[in-house]
């Protein structure tokens, strides 16, 4: 029988340890590389904390857009039923108030959106009303943009979110965002008035 050499011993094995190094570098790879999409809900910028008391303000009704919707998913608009679908357009007209009627705002520095649910209301029916009042704001700066600024940018960038901040800036003061959300009622409660 022939004496086996430390070299070919050597050869027969194979190194497992570079292997483990190589897949735990792997791992961390693709840890750090990979993006999780996760649902952001609503930004919306709360003021911040006091404990001090309000400043009550005693506001015109013409100036405040009521927007109430009961456990039952349905909306009161002003005191009279209304469907979401025409909630934008609605919207639109309170704040800006194009024929200067008596029972819409005065201006639109001076609208405000006021918003208040049941704690039965559904989540998504919440989530459609917010968008509605959102995309009202959203339509009225971008027609703000096109008004303010025609010949200042190409087409496609006079939307109002592409515009520089100071131009967004100057319709926002034009045109500010101001919706109020009261605190829910109680469940049911709402619909029982």
């Amino acid at each position: 029988m022939a004496k086996k050499s430390a070299r070919d011993r050597l050869s027969n094995e194979v190194s497992a340890g570079s292997m483990a190094d190589i897949a735990f570098l792997l791992l961390i790879f693709f840890l750090v590389t990979t993006t999780i999409d996760v649902d952001k809900g609503i930004l919306i910028k709360l003021p911040p904390w006091s404990e001090e008391e309000p400043d009550i303000q005693k506001l015109k009704d013409r100036n405040v857009f009521a927007v109430l919707v009961n456990a039952q998913n349905q909306l009161l608009v002003r005191n009279e039923e209304a469907q979401i679908k025409e909630l934008r357009e609605r919207v639109k007209e309170f704040i800006v108030n194009p024929q200067r009627r008596e029972d819409l705002s005065e201006k639109p520095t001076k609208a405000i959106i006021m918003l208040k649910n049941d704690r039965g209301t559904a989540y998504e029916t919440y989530l459609k009303v917010y968008n509605e009042l959102r995309a009202a704001y959203n339509e009225l700066w971008d027609e703000e943009a096109e008004k303010l600024y025609p010949g200042d940018f190409e087409k496609a960038e006079r939307k109002f979110e592409d515009m520089p901040f100071a131009y967004r800036k100057a319709i926002r003061d034009k045109i500010p965002l101001v919706i109020s959300e009261a605190e829910p009622t109680a469940f049911g409660e709402e619909g029982a008035q």
